[in-house]
């Protein structure tokens, strides 16, 4: 057990300074811890943290009732001294794996984070170049609304001016319109007038033709 428990110090402390480096070697235990915390991977490592945790209490009680037992018979027994010297060992291990252990998840998610954080970045950095882009794009396209609204002015100001002229001939021609109108009215006027004296000649012109013919009438008989 207690050879197991080297290896097993020696590879996180292997892993520690792996970490501390930006080396591919990095980047391949993060992807693997990423992938080894999915499923059932972290109930594995919390069943194997319970139980060294556990063996590492069962140590430290075995530790302390031998330290009891010499105290109570003022004397020391060899075996009791291997005993003891073996459950320190094992328990110095057990403890430098689960606090090695926890080092490496802390170091995992601080990585996993700053690998966060830096995509971020990125992608703001991204976002503020298309929007600088942006910028100029919109900055062309508003000197092309100014140049089509500036057309669209001398266009207005040309309309204008053709409106006024337009109007300026439609009141002279309905001042010439009103001048023929009074005109016709006039010699509509004129034309009864002369109807109405045409109408009195005729008349007396036939009471003249009535005398005359009566005249001529009463000369014969």
């Amino acid at each position: 057990m207690q050879q197991l428990l080297f290896a097993v110090v020696l590879l996180e402390v292997v892993v520690i300074i792996a970490f501390s480096f930006k080396t591919p070697i990095r980047k391949l235990l993060i992807m693997g811890l990423d992938r080894s915390k999915r499923g059932r991977g972290p109930m594995v490592v919390k069943t194997v943290s319970v139980t060294v945790f556990v063996v590492l209490v069962s140590s430290v009680y075995s530790m302390v009732k031998i330290q009891k037992r010499w105290i109570v018979e003022g004397s020391v027994n060899p075996t009791d001294e291997v005993i003891m010297a073996k459950h320190l060992l094992e328990s110095t291990l057990m403890g430098g794996v689960l606090f090695l252990g926890l080092m490496i998840d802390r170091l995992h998610q601080y990585m996993r984070e700053l690998r966060v954080r830096r995509k971020s970045m990125e992608a703001i950095k991204k976002q503020g170049q298309g929007f600088e882009s942006g910028k100029v794009g919109a900055s062309d396209e508003v000197k092309k609304l100014e140049d089509e609204i500036k057309a669209l002015l001398e266009k207005e100001k040309h309309l204008k001016s053709e409106l006024e002229t337009m109007s300026k001939e439609v009141r002279s021609e309905e001042s010439n319109s009103v001048a023929l109108q009074k005109q016709s009215e006039g010699f509509l006027i004129e034309f009864n007038r002369l109807l109405e004296e045409n109408q009195k000649l005729r008349n007396q012109l036939h009471s003249l033709d009535m005398k005359i013919s009566g005249s001529s009438i009463k000369k014969n008989t």
